[in-house]
């Protein structure tokens, strides 16, 4: 099943895709994918809906926005240096340990939203990644358990600005959470859509150039690595967004560095999750 969500930001509505990519309107079922769907059982509980009522329900009309396919979480977690050709590219050891570090839910937007370069920025930088949704609350996970508590998997672009990410000072958040910075989706595909979440080719490209190409079979920690590390430090709350690292290609990496500017249109896809666009917008006051 692919989760959907539609309409203005702010108030998005509940769909699901069907097959034939057209969207299906499940504002009927009555609840949202948040926290509370995630955590009393609100996958199944669509699934019998859709059974139920799908073949009555309604159609999304194909020009109303796609918004991201989950209500804000309570954390967004992202895993840095996780593909050895981008640590490489950025100079860096691999890493023996998970890199974390946070991304604001205020970054949160929808797939197809412009991405507004922030106020003051010089270096906007693009990473495709592969998002894992928590499914049910986890702390201290064992490996081998560590699928059972993810709900399924977004297309994710960890946006940054390299320039307030690395010259000036303290973590790397102030460079990953403006607002427009974590466009998510389309869908949410439900995790056995997707049976091997360790070999999915993904890409991306700047202008119709191709920038990023790689798989997640060349990440250093896999997800069921992941969800167990971070679950030894922090609960893991439904809705909990993991963001599992990018491939090698990002400006910071290319000599020289040419970073992202207003009217630039940034495209990228993972296999089996689809494919999302952002065009580069100035800030304005």
């Amino acid at each position: 099943m692919k989760l959907v969500r539609f309409g203005a930001p702010g108030h998005e509505h509940p769909g699901v895709l069907r097959e034939d990519g057209s969207r299906l309107d499940a504002s009927a079922f009555g609840r949202d994918y948040d926290e509370d769907f995630f955590r009393h059982d609100g996958i199944p509980a669509l699934r019998a809906w859709l059974e139920r009522h799908g073949a009555g329900a309604p159609s999304v009309p194909a020009g109303v926005r796609w918004g991201p396919p989950i209500c804000r979480p309570s954390k967004i977690i992202c895993v840095g240096l996780n593909f050895r050709d981008h640590a490489a590219e950025s100079g860096m050891e691999i890493p023996r340990e998970p890199v974390l570090f946070f991304k604001a839910t205020t970054s949160l937007c929808g797939p197809n939203d412009p991405v507004v370069v922030p106020r003051g920025a010089q270096k906007l930088d693009w990473e495709v990644e592969l998002a894992a949704i928590v499914g049910q609350t986890a702390s201290y996970v064992e490996k081998d358990r560590a699928l059972e508590f993810v709900a399924g998997y977004a297309l994710h672009n960890d946006y940054s600005e390299r320039a307030f990410q690395l010259e000036r000072g303290g973590q790397w958040v102030k460079g990953k959470s403006a607002d427009t910075f974590a466009p998510l989706g389309p869908f949410l595909a439900t995790r056995d859509e997707i049976p091997g979440s360790g070999r999915l080719p993904m890409w991306l490209k700047v202008n119709g150039e191709l920038r990023q190409s790689g798989t997640t079979a060349n990440m250093i920690f896999d997800v069921p690595t992941l969800v167990s590390y971070i679950s030894q430090f922090m609960t893991l709350l439904p809705g909990d967004v993991i963001s599992t690292g990018t491939p090698a290609g990002v400006a910071l990496g290319r000599d020289p560095a040419v970073y992202l500017k207003p009217g630039d249109v940034v495209e990228l896809g993972i296999e089996g999750l689809g494919q999302s666009r952002q065009v580069v917008a100035a800030w304005t006051a």
